[in-house]
């Protein structure tokens, strides 16, 4: 069996966020942890802690909620998957929600969103779109 970590990774949030639980544990890896950065950047996630253990490393991300008790996060969609990649050029690069939301790509230089991309003027594989 094949498991997509990403799709994982976005399922554990999104779970998490449905059932109003104040953190969520994900196994760790460089990407998953540039994925984190840039969602506690853009304040979809509270905070995040690197648990360190002698296997694989654990994410702790500490779940954003508004006044109304709503999870900050309202949508996440995979858009590139392992069957089926999703690159665009710099031209094509999407706008999710008209700007509202926004796409996490890999590129070249590393994993950014879709307004990063756009300012270093490269495409790459559109990831996922959050909003």
């Amino acid at each position: 069996m094949q498991t997509d970590p990403i799709s994982d990774y976005l399922s554990r949030l999104r779970n998490a966020g449905t059932a109003r639980h104040p953190k969520v544990d994900i196994p760790a890896s460089r990407l998953k942890v540039e994925i984190t950065k840039i969602l506690h950047h853009y304040g979809y996630i509270r905070d995040y802690l690197i648990i360190e253990d002698n296997k694989q490393n654990l994410i702790r991300i500490y779940l954003k909620y508004d006044a109304s008790d709503n999870h900050v996060i309202r949508g996440l969609r995979r858009i590139s998957m392992p069957g089926l990649r999703q690159y665009v050029g710099v031209k094509n690069l999407p706008r999710v929600f008209n700007n509202y939301g926004m796409a996490v790509l890999s590129t070249p230089r590393g994993i950014v969103t879709d307004r990063d991309a756009r300012k270093q003027h490269t495409g790459g594989e559109v990831l996922f779109y959050v909003w």
